[in-house]
């Protein structure tokens, strides 16, 4: 297999936590039309209905499952009714994620539990369940979204919290890449810089200067330029690849 045959995914699964908008929709979006069929894992059925109609439209069977990542037994509902319905998933997207612009003496308790037990914890048990019939088989692919702030202390904005949240998430990604990769699986993050999204207005006058004019091209990704990177991490395009963080961010680390 060599050349464009490599990206392929014709006849496998894929399952994107946080699917139905966002960067998760464009990963949904982009799996599909690398042939694979697809499944979406969140916890606003009407939006996931629209995304699983786009899926459709592309020819891939997809479906929709409402899930609480937080709750290990939510998760693990979710990778048995997918598996039921398409079939063994051979590839998990976990994208669902949060983040809160909070000083530390300003964020709760709750604000700090809800950023972990999504951004990490929800992780975990997706990995978890997913990744369990994958090492059985001896065979599957993962792909974590983190973040640039799990490689700098961003500003203007506080964050702390979120920051260390996507720190741990690379630092599990390595971990479970290296237990993993005798059965199979291989386990690969990205990290992406800035994006404009309907869930982040990046481009606000207060955040431009440091969030686009300090990066060397001077200017926010689209969820669509991202999507192509997740791609490659879950087809044979990537097959030496495990336990990487593929940044993605316009150069904005470079300083």
């Amino acid at each position: 297999m060599s050349g464009l045959s490599a990206f392929d995914l014709t006849g496998r699964v894929a399952l994107v936590t946080g699917g139905n908008r966002g960067l998760g929709r464009a990963f949904a979006l982009a799996l599909a039309g690398a042939g694979a069929d697809v499944a979406v894992a969140a916890r606003d059925d009407q939006r996931s209905a629209g995304v699983v109609e786009e899926l459709r439209a592309h020819g891939r069977r997809a479906v929709a499952t409402h899930t609480d990542v937080t709750d290990p037994a939510s998760a693990q509902a979710m990778a048995d009714s997918v598996a039921d319905q398409l079939g063994p998933i051979d590839i998990l997207v976990n994208n669902a994620g949060v983040a809160v612009h909070r000083g530390a003496f300003e964020m709760s308790p709750a604000e700090w539990s809800q950023i972990w037990r999504l951004n990490v914890d929800g992780l975990w048990h997706c990995c978890r369940a997913v990744g369990a019939p994958m090492v059985e088989r001896r065979s599957g692919v993962i792909v974590n979204v983190g973040s640039i702030s799990a490689l700098i202390v961003n500003r203007p904005q506080r964050q702390a919290a979120y920051n260390a949240s996507k720190a741990a998430v690379h630092q599990l990604t390595k971990s479970l890449a290296a237990e993993w990769a005798p059965h199979g699986v291989r386990v690969n993050a990205i990290a992406p810089g800035y994006v404009k999204s309907e869930m982040a207005d990046v481009d606000r006058p207060e955040y431009r200067r440091y969030w686009i004019e300090d990066a060397p091209m001077q200017r926010y990704a689209t969820p669509e330029e991202i999507a192509p990177s997740v791609v490659y991490l879950a087809s044979d395009a990537s097959t030496f690849m495990t336990g990487s963080v593929l940044v993605i961010d316009g150069g904005y680390t470079l300083w």
